[in-house]
């Protein structure tokens, strides 16, 4: 009785002491996001609020404005470009991620499997500036071979279509690693009941576990959007310094919010300096809400798919 007794304590102070760590560190990750959004919301409302040689920007031009430069501090056409340009990457990238996703966890035997998954693994791993550097020496090639073959002039490839390319290389692995453990995590028993009733292979694959496994990859979506927004590297290699916009046209230069936060990014005081932080805050502002968005679907997604 005193040994169970004893031992029923431990446990408590077991539980207590692995409880008290477990809350330190989610503690400690919330710090570091908000601290990171206090410093940039810090940071960035001074030009709003400040004065710089008599002169204060004002944010409704700011955020609505479709010009920018160094006199004219302007981020509407840029914000619609970013999202314009993580849009056609998520497009194009999505069915190709989730049918290569279906393929390893499901048709691919298990060595050819082990061999493609390792391949997604070191595509996650490349360093966003590989990106960039193979998008600026070839992807900007073939799509200004691409233009002239069209009878299009684009500047020397760096252009929309370039700068969609190399954020769909960029998240594909994202996209596919989660949808291939979706896939994985459909039950065996809901595949056997499919074929069960006279349903093919292919057909159970795309018509039951590809519905079930859909949550799953929507995550993998949110994750991929979420790295398609924040890039700087990579985007700013292919996609151009434009001025003023929004810019549509697949062969035209563009600008993210991302790749103007990083360009020209010298000075380290003044409101050249200080405007890039603005830039950060609507950056985050607008993947917080994109995250928002896509979450709330999924949930939706999800409760339908287990109801």
């Amino acid at each position: 009785m005193i040994r169970n007794r004893d031992n029923k304590n431990k446990n408590i102070i077991v539980n207590k002491t692995v409880k008290s760590f477990l809350l330190l560190a989610t503690v400690l990750s919330a710090s570091i996001i908000l601290l990171i959004i206090w410093q940039i919301t810090k940071n960035g409302l001074k030009p709003f609020l400040t004065f710089y040689d008599g002169r204060k920007i004002n944010f409704f031009h700011f955020i609505v404005g479709t010009r920018y430069s160094t006199t004219n501090y302007q981020i509407g056409f840029i914000i619609i470009n970013t999202l314009y340009v993580v849009l056609l990457a998520i497009l194009v990238s999505v069915p190709i991620s989730v049918l290569t996703a279906l393929f390893i966890a499901k048709i691919a035997n298990k060595h050819f499997s082990r061999i493609l998954t390792t391949v997604i693994e070191v595509l996650a791993a490349i360093p966003s500036i590989v990106y960039g550097v193979f998008g600026a020496g070839y992807v900007t090639i073939i799509v200004k071979n691409l233009g002239n073959a069209l009878g299009i002039v684009t500047a020397g490839g760096i252009s929309v279509l370039s700068s969609v390319l190399v954020l769909t290389m960029m998240i594909l692995p994202t996209i596919t690693m989660l949808s291939i453990t979706a896939f994985k995590s459909v039950p065996r028993e809901v595949e056997e009941g499919s074929l069960a009733l006279g349903a093919s292979k292919i057909q159970t694959y795309f018509n039951v576990t590809l519905k079930a496994a859909v949550p799953g990859i929507f995550a993998g979506i949110i994750l991929g959007v979420g790295r398609a927004l924040g890039e700087a590297t990579a985007v700013s290699m292919v996609a151009g310094n434009l001025s003023s916009g929004p810019s549509f046209s697949l062969f035209d230069p563009t600008r993210t919010l991302t790749s103007t936060i990083l360009i020209g990014f010298k000075e380290t005081e003044g409101l050249d300096y200080d405007i890039r932080f603005s830039i950060g805050m609507v950056l985050i502002a607008i993947i917080l809400l994109v995250n928002f968005i896509l979450n709330y679907f999924r949930k939706r997604i999800s409760d339908k798919y287990e109801n």
